[in-house]
């Protein structure tokens, strides 16, 4: 799979967690610092990624995850 599909779908689990428009999510951004993640949401993040990619991850490897380019990456390594 493409990086840019990863990310398109990546942007869009996180837009729908975190009540945002995807389009205002840079690859930069941090979950918690840029985009207000708080531990529950992070946890709905995890469990996004995995039900949109059809994937189990290594929940604990997973939230150490700070932000969204890293977490496009960390995605890849499954799919």
């Amino acid at each position: 799979m493409e990086r840019n599909e990863i990310k398109d779908r990546v942007l869009k689990v996180i837009a729908e967690v975190l009540d945002t428009e995807a389009s205002l999510i840079g690859e930069d951004d941090n979950f918690v610092f840029d985009l207000g993640a708080d531990s529950m949401q992070s946890l709905q993040l995890v469990a996004g990624f995995e039900e949109e990619f059809g994937i189990e991850m290594d929940e604990d490897k997973a939230l150490e995850v700070q932000t969204v380019g890293s977490a496009v990456d960390f995605i890849a390594q499954y799919v």
